[in-house]
């Protein structure tokens, strides 16, 4: 083997073989490990534009306009070695070791007279806080920023600290600030001074937010190291866990409750979401990128809405009536233009629009001509978004008042599809109450579905108040777990938050407080519980169940306690009505009450709707 000797000055040989540059006291070696390797290291070396060295501590060298945490984030070479491996000052270089079980970081390179020509240094608190050891082979090169993706969000486990740390939204800003604009992966630790308490984290998991197209995703994924790093920036999310315990029990975890029997919705809503965030930069393909959620109040609107958009990993814009109000903000005309700018800026976004009936009333003159500005505010900002089929924003709007939104909005091109999220089925309702009691019941399937049968017209918040209420009685017998005879003392105090304004209490009139009228008792049955009850038979032999019964007679023959018996021994929702209640002096306000008494009833369907005295609502229409 031969060396080319550059310079007699210079403490470099480079060998003619394989290219590498390598101090003067290790030529010998040298001979014997043509071309090195980085899994026998004999000794240090360049090659290719990448320093294999040995790790050690910086002593304390002030440098100048730097901080003590800047500098914690560089990777110290001589001028020499930066010259040879071609790394400018400052510029971003990947520290790791020779064994593939330490996790690699991403420091900044700057220059330094200390040690030898190939060593590779570091402050003692950056080794303290990093996967090294003194005195370890590592290897520094250029960082390929080209391979790298943009964080969404960084989940964070407390190392050291306080047991029962309060997480905070300061202490989440602190640690978002301190490593914005650097680069990290997943099991790197980070550190920050906190009220004068050092924390550390361990990064858990990254997810990558979607701001490219999928050629980009796999040309990096080709090009990449096996392990990829991700750019921390103002909008990057940090999620913090106090232990290990509570991240491992919150991944486990799948769809929360609030969805919970929503999987039809859900899946339509979600194809809507990923046709506009994941289509190519370039693409000019119309697609609807925005949805209007409606339903009864409770359902899950909102917080569908939130889930969705947090799972899309793009960045969320959440506009509400009360936040443009508020005594911090500038002219709601303002505010709204800037949250939609945005949201355009940092595409792909996803804005909720929460309320947006509130939001976006009906003009009339009735309304105040500030909100008549707010709406043709957002209605431009929409047809903006609109007009730009490039755009990666999608909209989705929610409201429990569909009728009270400005019809302007209700069309192609701005709010595009409408999705009714529904009053829960018994089958949802199983669902929902699953998601909730998850290991705090013991409750068999057969009560599950009883529970969940009896419960008619309960929405998603119903059921939250109405798991709260049996938790408070189980707690006054001294029970450990949730049972059945909870739940039947629970669902007498907690009725459907849509009866609250209609709903009559029913005396508890059974079968056995009637004399005679067996006959009629059996129609009623027969009428109403039987359909429920035996669902499947009517289904097989094709009958199809009467929708309404006439009871008639003279006064005091029990009409009205059969009704109230019939909804007591039935268990549904019962509305009475008497027929001079809905009449009004107001033109259109007795219509509407009725239209009213059948939206509710829908609403909290199965029910009865019982009209007392109908021949003073329904009487017989004449010329006259």
């Amino acid at each position: 083997m031969s060396q080319q000797k550059s310079k007699k000055t210079s403490p470099w040989y480079q060998c003619e073989k394989c290219q590498t540059y390598l101090l003067n006291k290790d030529v010998e070696n040298h001979e014997n490990f043509c071309p090195p390797r980085l899994d026998e290291v004999q000794h240090t070396f360049i090659h290719s534009e990448t320093l294999c060295g040995i790790l050690d501590t910086k002593t304390n060298e002030e440098i100048e306009n730097l901080s003590s945490r800047e500098k914690d984030g560089l990777v110290f070479v001589s001028q020499a070695a930066m010259q040879l491996c071609n790394f400018p000052i400052g510029d971003f270089v990947l520290l790791a070791s020779n064994h593939q079980t330490v996790v690699p970081m991403v420091q900044k390179v700057w220059p330094t007279n200390e040690k030898s020509l190939t060593s590779v240094l570091v402050t003692k608190n950056c080794l303290q806080h990093s996967p090294f050891s003194l005195n370890d082979i590592v290897t520094v090169r250029k960082f390929d920023d080209s391979t790298s993706y943009k964080a969404s969000q960084v989940s964070v486990v407390l190392l050291e600290g306080p047991k029962l740390l309060e997480i905070t939204s300061e202490l989440n800003n602190r640690l978002s600030k301190s490593y914005e604009g650097l680069y990290l992966t997943e099991g790197n630790t980070v550190h920050i001074m906190f009220y004068g308490t050092r924390l550390q984290f361990e990064i858990k998991a990254i997810e990558k937010r979607m701001d490219e197209d999928i050629c980009n995703y796999v040309q990096k994924l080709s090009i990449g190291d096996s392990r990829p790093f991700y750019l921390v920036d103002a909008s990057t999310k940090w999620k913090i866990y106090s232990n290990k315990g509570s991240f491992e029990e919150a991944t486990k975890k799948g769809p929360t409750h609030q969805i919970a029997g929503l999987d039809n919705e859900t899946e339509e809503i979600r194809e809507l979401l990923n046709a506009t965030l994941k289509k190519p930069k370039n693409s000019q393909f119309v697609q609807s990128n925005s949805v209007l959620l409606y339903g009864n109040s409770g359902t899950g609107k909102t917080a569908l809405a939130k889930l969705l958009a947090e799972e899309s990993k793009a960045n969320v814009v959440e506009i509400n009536a009360p936040d443009l109000y508020s005594k911090n903000s500038t002219s709601p005309e303002e505010t709204i233009k800037e949250l939609f700018e945005n949201a355009i800026k940092n595409a792909p976004s996803v804005i909720i629009l929460d309320e947006v009936d509130i939001l976006c009333p009906t003009r009339s003159s009735r309304i105040a001509d500030s909100e008549k500005r707010m709406v043709s505010t957002v209605l431009i900002s929409l047809d903006a978004i609109a007009q730009n089929r490039q755009l990666r924003v999608f909209i989705i709007a929610t409201t429990n008042k569909v009728d009270n939104i400005d019809v302007a909005f209700r069309r192609c091109g701005r709010l595009d599809r409408e999705i009714e999220i529904p009053t829960p089925n018994p089958r949802s309702r199983n669902s929902i109450l699953r998601k909730l009691l998850l290991g705090t019941h013991n409750l068999s399937d057969d009560d599950f579905q009883e529970i969940s049968l009896t419960t008619h017209g309960f929405v998603g918040a119903d059921l939250v108040s109405l798991c709260s209420q049996a938790s408070l009685v189980c707690g006054r017998r001294t029970g450990d777990k949730i049972q059945l005879q909870d739940f039947k003392v629970a669902l007498r105090k907690v009725r459907p938050s849509a009866m609250r304004e209609v709903q009559i209490e029913v005396p508890n009139v059974k079968w056995s407080d009637i004399g005679g009228q067996d006959k009629l008792k059996l129609i009623l049955r027969q009428a109403v519980e039987w359909p429920l009850k035996y669902a499947d038979s009517f289904v097989r032999l094709g009958v199809t169940p009467p929708k309404g019964v006439l009871m008639f007679g003279p006064p005091g023959c029990s009409k009205t306690m059969i009704a109230k018996a019939l909804a007591t021994e039935s268990g549904l929702n019962f509305l009475s009505i008497k027929g001079p209640e809905l009449f009004s002096k107001w033109v259109g306000e007795s219509e509407k009450a009725v239209r009213e008494i059948f939206r509710k009833a829908r609403q909290v369907a199965p029910s009865i709707v019982f009209f007392d005295e109908i021949d003073a609502l329904g009487g017989e229409r004449s010329a006259v």
